[in-house]
C-alpha cells in the first residue's frame, strides 16, 4: 500500500483533535506522528504504514492526557444562523462521546476520517464482519440518542 501523506495528514489530525479536544495540541500531536513515523527506517519498508501511523498517534494522545490543559474560551458571539447548526453538531458530539469508546473510534475512523473497512480493520486488529457489526450498533445508538432529544423523527 502507498501512503499518500496528504491524505493522511489530515486524517491523524482529526483522529488527534477527537482525542485531545484542543486544537493546538491536536495540530503539535499530528507533526509529532508524522516525524516519529519518518524517523525511523525499520518499519516504513514493510507493514502496514497506515496502521502505524495511527498506533503512534494514539500512543502520542494517551501521553498527552497527563500534560493536557484547558482551551481558552473564545469572546466572539456567532450570528444567530449558525446557533441551529451548532446545536445539532453539539448534539451529535455528545451522543458519540456517550458511546463506548471502541465505537466512538470507529464511528470517527468510519465517518470522520473515511476509512474503508478493510483499514479500520487494519488499524484496530478487528474482522471486518466485527467492524461492521459495531458501525451498526454505533448507529442505532446515536439514532437512538438523536430521536430521543428531537433532532430524528
Amino acid at each position: 500500500m502507498s501512503l499518500d501523506i496528504n491524505d493522511q495528514y489530515d486524517k491523524i489530525y482529526k483522529y488527534c483533535y477527537f482525542e485531545v479536544q484542543n486544537v493546538q495540541l491536536a495540530e503539535d500531536l499530528t507533526q509529532e506522528t508524522f516525524l516519529r513515523f519518518f524517523g525511523q527506517n525499520s518499519y516504513i519498508s514493510h507493514g502496514k504504514p497506515l496502521s502505524y501511523l495511527y498506533t503512534i498517534a494514539k500512543n502520542l494522545c494517551i501521553d498527552s492526557y497527563k500534560k493536557q490543559g484547558t482551551e481558552p474560551l473564545s469572546e466572539t458571539i456567532p450570528s444567530k444562523d449558525v446557533f441551529g447548526t451548532i446545536e445539532r453538531n453539539f448534539a451529535v458530539k455528545q451522543a458519540v462521546g456517550n458511546l463506548p469508546k471502541n465505537l466512538q473510534e470507529i464511528v470517527l475512523f468510519r465517518f470522520a476520517n473515511e476509512l474503508s473497512m478493510t483499514e479500520i480493520s487494519g488499524i484496530t486488529g478487528l474482522s471486518r464482519f466485527a467492524i461492521y457489526r459495531m458501525i451498526n450498533s454505533a448507529i442505532k445508538q446515536l439514532r437512538l440518542q438523536l430521536e430521543e432529544e428531537g433532532f430524528l423523527e
